[in-house]
């Protein structure tokens, strides 16, 4: 094999998938991404074809190393990160039977019904409560509801594993994805029957796949493989991690004590601590390597309510160059004010309350299209320091933080969130440090770096570090408190609005 130059790293998220190629420097070479679709055979579930996902890894995979030109024998090692949660099954012969994203909604009473009958249990035994999207909770779902399946599902898997599977054949998962499941027993992340009986599932121990740590090599690219990505048979892969761990790594968090905040789809607020955080309050705990864990406390609330503004709105308007420069240019348009508009960012529901939904408050003539946007920034925002909050309460406190995802992009979120939390915020140099944090991983497992340390220290760089303006804390505080007092306002209506929803009649 030739002399190892290069490290690849995928990132599978609920419908987009990236393979990106970086030098052992950390410099990207090459990227490539594909967009999938998403099923809805009834209402609440939010489903994806493993084929396809099958298919597009193929895919992005190829075009990225076409586009690199580099011989792949030079490629070190591979790496994957995926979303957490969800459900992928497939069976004894390696077919898929279903695949189940972790935006999916049908198993909401259920983990109501497990909460209250053993959610003490649980939470002690795997420091997470049920929760609908849940690994756990999804599979016990299935097993009452399409026992068809359950019968012929021979392995779970999570996103990312589907992919290694493809690549490899093995059936193996990583501890940081099978802890943040809820699948194992905390803090030692192994599988334990008496855990599983809890939710129902007193016959999936077979189910479950070999666990693995993130840097372990779990496998080798085979020659079917090979043949439909362009990869060197015979390169290895690695166990990867759950996109959040993987994110913050590749956005240079490590070390117990450093902070991650990630705007995506999710607000996404994580905490490295070298012993897991005990606190019911605390939504959950992934571990990624001894005495190495994250704590988690995140909800459906941060950049998915721009990207909704933006296809809504911007892109009917044939603003369609650059809608999200679109945005970020009318939000620079504004200044500031005690009065400005509110927004709740909860289009996709609260980690709070069930019934909440998203909102624009304080509207008055005089306010332009860019206080609307701005009130959109700033209620994301709110909703990571609401999050913040939890963790610190739980003990986990942090003086930095490290700020990745889609929003990390924009020149007013990140100084929006070191004003508001009072907290240096650093956005690193590379863009795609979910990716990326799944290459230093595979560097790691094959021995081009010592351990995570090493490697983020080699492929890792700031761009930038946003300090707190001590001027703007107070009027952020202030209106902060608004913010909470405007939720407690909103749950009377959102009642009834889910009340309406529910008995299928027009919303009031």
């Amino acid at each position: 094999m030739a002399e190892a130059r290069y490290l690849l790293g995928l990132d599978a998220g609920n419908t987009v998938i990236k393979a990106v190629l970086f030098g052992t420097d950390g410099r990207e070479v090459a990227r490539a991404a594909r967009d999938g679709a998403s099923a809805h055979p009834a209402p609440g579930h939010v489903e994806r074809d493993p084929a396809e996902l099958w298919r597009h890894a193929d895919d992005v995979i190829r075009v990225c190393l076409a586009e690199a030109a580099v011989d792949p024998s030079e490629i070190a090692a591979v790496g994957c990160a995926g979303h957490g949660n969800g459900l992928y099954l497939i069976d004894a012969g390696g077919e898929p039977l279903i695949g189940i994203q972790s935006i999916d909604g049908r198993a909401a009473a259920l983990a109501d019904e497990l909460s209250a009958r053993n959610g003490a249990e649980l939470y002690a035994a795997c420091l997470q409560r049920p929760w609908p999207s849940q690994t756990a909770t999804l599979l016990a779902w299935v097993k009452a509801n399409r026992p068809d399946v359950y019968a012929a599902a021979a392995t779970v898997l999570l996103c990312k594993d589907l992919i290694t599977f493809r690549l490899t054949g093995a059936r193996v998962s990583d501890v940081s994805d099978m802890s943040g499941a809820g699948l194992v027993h905390m803090p030692e992340a192994a599988v334990d029957d008496g855990l599983l009986q809890l939710y129902g599932l007193d016959d999936a121990g077979p189910l479950m796949p070999r666990i693995a740590d993130p840097c372990d090599v779990v496998g080798r690219v085979t020659e079917a493989a090979a043949a439909a990505t362009g990869l060197a048979a015979g390169t290895p892969v690695v166990g990867g991690l759950f996109d959040v761990v993987a994110s913050a790594v590749g956005s240079g968090a490590v070390a117990p004590g450093q902070a991650s905040i990630i705007t995506g789809t999710w607000s996404i607020n994580q905490v490295l601590s070298d012993a897991p955080a005990a606190d019911p309050s605390v939504f959950m705990v992934s571990k990624f390597g001894d005495g190495r864990y994250m704590n988690i406390d995140a909800s459906a609330t941060s950049a998915a309510n721009l990207e909704w503004y933006v296809r809504t709105f911007v892109e009917r308007g044939a603003h369609l160059d650059d809608p999200f420069g679109y945005c970020n240019a009318r939000v620079a348009e504004v200044e500031p004010a005690t009065d400005d508009p509110f927004f709740h960012p909860y289009l996709y529901g609260s980690g709070q309350v069930a019934a909440a939904r998203g909102g624009f408050y304080g509207l008055a003539g005089w306010h332009s299209e860019g206080h609307i946007l701005r009130a959109l920034f700033e209620g994301v925002v709110f909703e990571h320091r609401r999050h913040v909050e939890v963790l610190a309460a739980a003990g986990l406190s942090f003086e930095a933080a490290v700020m990745s995802g889609g929003g990390a992009r924009s020149p007013h979120w990140p100084q929006m969130m070191a004003d508001c939390l009072g907290l240096p915020i650093t956005v690193s140099e590379g863009e795609e440090t979910g990716a990326l944090g799944a290459a230093i991983a595979a560097g790691v497992g094959s021995g081009v770096f010592a351990d995570l340390e090493a490697g983020v220290a080699a492929m890792t760089r700031v761009r930038q570090v946003y300090e707190p303006a001590a001027a703007e804390k107070p009027r952020y505080d202030d209106r902060y408190r608004t913010y909470l007092d405007l939720v407690d306002a909103m749950m009377p209506v959102w009642t009834a609005l889910q009340a309406a929803r529910e008995k299928g009649r027009p919303n009031p």
